[in-house]
């Protein structure tokens, strides 16, 4: 499943383990360090202000609600990351382009959003924001113009990407009193005592495109599959080899330590915490197809309060905010897609 440009997903347990930047204070970092949204490169209404006069225009790769996003863009992210051990197949490479192309529409439409709506920033804080760049930049004896050459970006660009991230901070304060974030504390406190669990699973990967069809023909097997596993649980292993369609599979279905947030899609980590040690869940369903889990370990975790917590939860808060926001910005936008 594709993610923004928050998640990257790890392929060593099969798409369904997600590595989080945020961590607990990634977006209080990141707006310390006033780069965490242009990192994912520019946007297009960005990018054609600055282009040359008379120049060629670049091949659109996705037009949304009429920006583009370009070609060129998806290659400049590609560029930050690190080099592959082996060389990507074709179909590799699309895949990248496809991941990287799926965070710059979701960066785009957050843009398009704020620029629409969101709370207005003074241009003060942008430079407090930009001189804060600076002195992190001094401490590593490099400059803003390092910087800018490094992320690909010119100084318009990361200013852009700061008030888009000030404005977001903002919009997500006026919208979480207290109270609200009491309660978001309350119903998350599992994630903020620390406790994690440990579980394997058996999945039937099913596109986001299949039938009514498929859906049912993979659900009709991994039913059949779980009521071989209520006569004997302990055959769990045996049967994710043979049939989980995951990297974890060799390893009998384990993928390992959780968190109730953030790590994992987010209807198993509901599922798998809502289990006991031993338990096994019910069929479920996400966006990577359909699941059977066993919990297998689970963690004591540490006793939170909501005072300590606070600057985790208010960070936590802002990105769960920032995803929902997105979601329905998606399902209401016009986006089309032209990547060769």
């Amino acid at each position: 499943m594709i993610r923004s440009g928050i998640f990257n997903l790890d392929d060593s347990s099969g798409g369904i383990r997600m590595q989080s930047c945020l961590a607990s204070r990634f977006r209080r970092l990141a707006l310390r360090t006033v780069f965490s949204l242009g990192m994912l490169g520019c946007t297009a209404s960005f990018a054609i202000a600055q282009a040359p006069t008379g120049a060629s225009v670049p091949m659109a790769a996705a037009i949304v609600n009429g920006d583009s996003i370009f070609l060129d863009e998806i290659e400049a992210v590609l560029k930050q990351r690190p080099a592959s051990i082996a060389p990507l197949t074709i179909s590799q490479q699309r895949q990248a382009r496809l991941e990287v192309l799926s965070g710059l529409i979701d960066d785009l439409l957050l843009r398009q959003f704020l620029k629409a709506n969101g709370p207005k920033i003074e241009p003060a804080e942008v430079d407090k924001q930009l001189a804060a760049l600076d002195a992190a930049q001094k401490t590593q004896g490099k400059t803003l113009a390092d910087f800018y050459r490094e992320s690909g970006q010119t100084e318009t660009q990361v200013r852009n990407s700061i008030l888009a991230m000030l404005q977001l901070t903002k919009y997500v304060k006026e919208k979480a009193p207290e109270e609200e974030l009491k309660k978001y504390y309350q119903a998350n406190k599992e994630y903020f005592d620390k406790i994690t669990v440990r579980a394997s699973h058996i999945v039937i990967r099913v596109p986001g495109n299949a039938s009514k069809d498929d859906r049912e023909q993979a659900r009709k097997k991994l039913e059949g599959i779980r009521q071989t596993l209520n006569a004997d649980p302990k055959e769990f292993g045996t049967l994710a080899k043979k049939h989980s369609q995951c990297p974890s599979a060799p390893k009998g279905g384990d993928i390992g330590f959780f968190t109730r947030k953030w790590m994992l899609d987010e209807q198993f980590a509901k599922a798998a915490f809502a289990m006991k040690v031993g338990d096994l869940s019910d069929v479920v369903e996400t966006d990577f197809g359909y699941h059977i889990i066993q919990v297998t370990d689970r963690t004591a975790g540490m006793k939170s309060t909501f005072e300590a917590s606070l600057d985790d939860v208010r960070d936590c808060y802002m990105e769960e905010t920032r995803q929902n926001l997105i979601q329905q910005l998606r399902r209401s936008a016009s986006i089309s897609i032209s990547l060769p």
